[in-house]
């Protein structure tokens, strides 16, 4: 019986920069390295995050940084890439001079949404910006932030107003070592490279013109790119799986069992080619409407995605780190991946909110399977 063909790996000359970095190399030295060769607006269209993504050219940049850095590395060089970028996109004065900084590596930006309440319902949040002639003073936590402990500047999602009206938010550009400011790492031993961590705001005080894309348009901002963002994570859960996939089926043919390898018991083999059969579903799926949400942000299809993402890499994990044995539990392997990965159902919104979303579009759902 054949080998299973793996998922095609693209892996262009000019990542190649990457290599002179070390195994582990945190998210803003990748995200450096990575201006330094022009490599950032390669991510959008024309170059420009104004105009949305690039699949192709986002996928193949995750796919290089996956497959030489950890999970919270990637993590760090996804979430500015896919929301905080097209985020500065939208506004001026200090959002353009962040926004040009970050795409020559100079400037890491971290997405400040998330608060001390439930991270799936941001209505719910408690940070508060308030609004004095020409100043906005912020006051709040945000809690499980990438790049918290080490970014340049913070894209920070505040209500100016009580009420959970989606106008009653508004984004706020601080810088990180503004007055006030306050980071620390969170408690995990996961996501090590992504500075994920807490923040906290204390009487912060900006001038105006930090306040990004006008006031009480923090929402609707935030959910015209969130596709963008699950699209990202679709790409990503590609190159993942491909990585872990390719390392499992190496270990299958050499280690040794009875007068062959452990590829040569067809159980394992059928086991193995169960999970691979997942990725390229998943793969076929990203790669059929990825141009729908790139373009349009079609928000059904960013929902599909992000459930398919959840569901393949949860359940190709699991199969490869059963089928890698006590060699899975090493630094990096498919069972330390497999916590850290869980990231897939939770970040972005839950995989029941996305379900939620393909729930309400059953009916237009359906009618597609017809075409």
């Amino acid at each position: 019986m054949s080998t299973p063909t793996l998922l095609p790996r693209a892996d262009p000359p000019s990542y190649r920069a990457l290599d002179a970095l070390t195994t582990g190399a945190s998210g803003p030295e990748v995200w450096r390295a990575l201006g330094a060769e022009g490599l950032l607006p390669r991510a959008y269209r024309d170059g420009d995050p104004r105009r949305g993504l690039e699949p192709g050219e986002l996928g193949r940049l995750l796919a290089a940084v996956d497959g030489r850095f950890s999970l919270g590395t990637t993590l760090a060089v996804c979430v500015p890439l896919a929301t905080c970028l097209p985020l500065l996109a939208r506004a001026a004065g200090p959002a353009s001079r962040t926004l040009s900084d970050a795409l020559r590596g100079r400037t890491v930006v971290a997405l400040a949404a998330t608060d001390d309440t439930a991270g799936c319902d941001l209505t719910s949040l408690n940070t508060e910006a308030v609004f004095d002639d020409d100043v906005v003073e912020l006051n709040g936590t945000k809690r499980w932030i990438t790049n918290a402990t080490r970014c340049e500047a913070l894209l920070v999602l505040a209500r100016h107003r009580p009420g959970p009206h989606f106008t009653n938010f508004t984004w706020v550009l601080v810088p990180a070592d503004a007055p006030g400011v306050h980071a620390e790492p969170a408690d995990t031993d996961l996501f090590d490279g992504s500075g994920t961590g807490h923040l906290s705001f204390d009487h912060v005080r900006l001038g105006r013109e930090h306040v990004m894309g006008g006031v009480g348009r923090g929402m609707s901002g935030f959910a015209a790119h969130i596709a963008s963002e699950r699209l990202a994570g679709a790409l990503w859960a590609v190159a993942l799986c491909r990585r872990v996939l390719r390392d499992t089926l190496h270990h299958l043919r050499e280690r040794p069992y009875a007068d062959g390898t452990l590829w040569h018991v067809e159980g394992i083999r059928q086991r193995y080619a169960a999970a691979l059969l997942l990725a390229r579903q998943h793969q076929a799926l990203t790669a059929g409407l990825a141009d729908a949400v790139a373009s349009g942000r079609d928000a059904t299809s960013a929902a599909m995605l992000k459930a398919s993402a959840a569901g393949t890499v949860e359940r190709v994990l699991d199969e490869c780190a059963h089928l890698q044995g006590a060699h899975g539990f090493r630094r990096g392997g498919p069972q330390e991946l497999r916590a850290q990965a869980a990231l897939f159902g939770i970040g972005g919104g839950t995989t029941e909110i996305v379900l939620s979303v393909m729930a309400g579009a059953a009916t237009d759902l359906l009618e597609e399977l017809d075409r």
